[in-house]
């Protein structure tokens, strides 16, 4: 995973309220939308690597740590 600077980073979290998944059972759910039963499953098996890994790591984080409501007024 990315340092705590690129997760922070607002593009990024912008990243998560537009960006879909592009495989998968959740493919063309929107990564914030995503459950956290799968996002588990992610941290379980491993993100995969470059920027979607980074996402769904980041979307991972914000859900365990119950930050969800930091998107919101992204998600405009």
């Amino acid at each position: 995973m990315e340092d705590a600077s690129d997760q922070l980073n607002p593009a990024l979290l912008k990243e998560l309220v537009t960006m879909k998944m592009p495989f998968g059972k959740y493919e063309h759910t929107v990564i914030c939308n995503l459950p956290v039963s799968y996002l588990e499953w992610f941290n379980r098996k491993g993100f995969p690597k470059g920027k979607l890994g980074t996402l769904l790591a980041t979307m991972y984080e914000i859900k365990l740590n119950g930050l969800d409501e930091l998107l919101r007024p992204l998600k405009g």
